[in-house]
């Protein structure tokens, strides 16, 4: 397995990580270790996850599996602050007025109450890759680049990053950092797959330019190109539409099934699961460091590890392609982020 590095960093990555969503919401804890584990024995070496994730039991089970089995320094955490959520005490709550003023955002004393948190739950005492979950565009870049230049100053995080944010945004603090000398974004982490391929228009080309890398997140777009949906309305007992609803149901789209439909019978041809092609799609496309795969099962991360040792063929890029065309889109995997507008596109084109 060749190890990929991350932007600037010179850290070497595996060429999938491992996304831990899944972590006790809704999968127990045994099988998280078990999944933790079996992944680390494979090569990969970068977990993520995020305050919010199962109101931050997602972190809490991370950092229960790496005391117990002392492997910590074979693994880089990252983690994420800040989705619109935030966690206090045992439980996650909205923005809604609910908690304090200044108990969200990407201010100074938010970031360092929130990785403080983080550093308790995941019981370790740094940080490798602290990500900005979302945008807070109320919030002046020197203000919360200051702040995370001070964590990474004080130790408790290695290297910095965001997640879902708009390419104007992301160069924006790269300059803030450049001409301040405050630690500078080492990473960017967008949705990305056959359904969604928006940020190849400008976030690819960009982070490629600026030295970023890209960590993406639903390669599988959800499992609709594991053909796990059949209906844009009737959902499978289990998937994350049905067990979450909102804008993960979303997601699920007529149009989206259609090409899940079609994929699968290229991923057929290939001698491939159709969730093996969309995670090699999506890793062996041009300017990514890695996707996260995001099993809820054993079965279904053994079934991925395989594809760490493969490379996409030109004859498997030309077909996807004709599928949904670059830098298009057919289901909406931005719906988390307010600064998209850009309508999605029926295949050929039609709104």
């Amino acid at each position: 397995m060749e190890y990929r590095v991350l932007g600037r960093t010179g850290v070497k990555v595996a060429p999938l990580c491992f996304g831990s969503d899944n972590f006790a919401d809704p999968t127990p804890e045994p099988e998280c270790v078990r999944m933790l584990e079996t992944a680390m024995d494979a090569g990969i070496n970068l977990i993520d996850t995020g305050e919010v994730y199962a109101e931050g039991e997602g972190e809490r089970i991370i950092g229960r599996a790496l005391k117990a089995n002392g492997r910590r320094q074979e693994l880089l955490i990252a983690t994420k602050v800040d989705h619109g959520r935030r966690v206090v005490g045992q439980s996650v709550v909205d923005y809604t007025g609910s908690i304090g003023p200044n108990e969200y955002g990407h201010s100074r004393i938010n970031l360092i109450r929130a990785c403080e948190g983080s550093l308790r739950r995941l019981q370790t005492d740094y940080i490798d890759l602290y990500q900005l979950h979302r945008p807070s565009p109320e919030m002046p870049f020197d203000e919360t680049l200051r702040a995370l230049d001070d964590l990474v100053r004080a130790g408790k995080i290695r290297y910095i990053g965001c997640s879902t944010h708009p390419a104007w945004m992301v160069a924006e603090a790269v300059m803030t950092s450049e001409l301040k000398g405050y630690a500078r974004f080492a990473s960017e982490q967008p949705p990305y797959n056959l359904l969604d391929r928006r940020i190849e228009n400008e976030l690819i080309p960009m982070c490629e330019r600026l030295g970023l890398g890209i960590i993406t997140w639903a390669p599988m777009a959800m499992g609709v190109l594991a053909g796990r949906y059949l209906s844009d309305s009737d959902y499978p007992e289990g998937s994350r539409a049905a067990l979450r609803g909102g804008f993960y149901a979303d997601r699920v789209t007529r149009a989206g099934i259609d090409v899940g439909r079609k994929f699968a019978e290229i991923a057929a041809d290939s001698g491939l699961t159709p969730a093996q092609l969309a995670i090699l799609w999506t890793k062996d496309q041009p300017g990514i460091t890695a996707p996260l795969i995001g099993p809820r099962t054993l079965r279904h991360l053994e079934d991925l590890l395989p594809v760490l040792d493969m490379t996409l063929t030109d004859e498997q890029r030309a077909a996807c392609d004709a599928l949904v065309p670059p830098g298009s889109v057919v289901a909406d995997f931005h719906n988390t982020a307010g600064w998209m507008k850009m309508k999605v596109m029926a295949p050929g084109g039609s709104a």
